[in-house]
């Protein structure tokens, strides 16, 4: 199995749940990759494709997507574009549309404020898992249930996660590696 983790807005390969999950994923046999993307100076949708150029050659049926935050709207483009499905998506903390967040919407805006080709994105992975937390400060419930609809499924509420970072004690996060391993 071969795993791809995206971080959000002003993310990085080294935070939050992300090294503790990729350990664990390798000790289970899976190869896991975790890009490092431009954020938040050349935070935009295009630099971000061409960093994930590399990886394109890699996806195939037993491919894996985990993001948090933006990370969710990035992979929505990456299926939108590719040619051959993947195995399943796990979106943390997704959203699409702005959050009415200044800071934010400014470097998130073209991954997000754009029409998603829905049936394409729903034909390149048949299993989506979405999460969300009942008091994230950034990702209202209403946007993560927004994406959770057009992609088909039904959000996973974890109560009191914040926004699944280290700040909100998100250095691992044991239910989505469960759900990776049963996928």
């Amino acid at each position: 199995m071969n795993v791809i983790m995206i971080h959000g807005a002003y993310g990085t390969p080294e935070e939050n749940w992300f090294p503790w999950l990729k350990t664990e994923l390798e000790k289970a046999g899976y190869t896991v990759s975790v890009p490092k993307f431009p954020t938040p100076d050349g935070q935009d949708l295009e630099n971000w494709l061409r960093v994930f150029d590399e990886y394109k050659g890699h996806l195939d049926e037993d491919t894996i997507f985990i993001g948090h935050s933006l990370g969710p709207a990035f992979i929505l483009t990456v299926l939108e574009q590719i040619d051959r499905p993947i195995k399943a998506s796990f979106l943390v903390a997704g959203f699409i549309g702005l959050l009415n967040n200044t800071e934010f919407d400014k470097i998130n805006k073209t991954f997000v404020n754009k029409r998603f080709n829905w049936d394409k994105i729903r034909a390149n992975c048949p299993r989506f898992f979405t999460y969300a937390s009942d008091n994230d400060p950034y990702v209202p419930l209403n946007k993560t249930d927004e994406l959770s609809e057009k992609l088909g499924t039904k959000t996973i509420i974890m109560n009191k996660a914040g926004h699944f970072n280290a700040a909100a004690g998100y250095t691992t996060f044991q239910r989505l590696l469960e759900d990776v391993l049963n996928v």
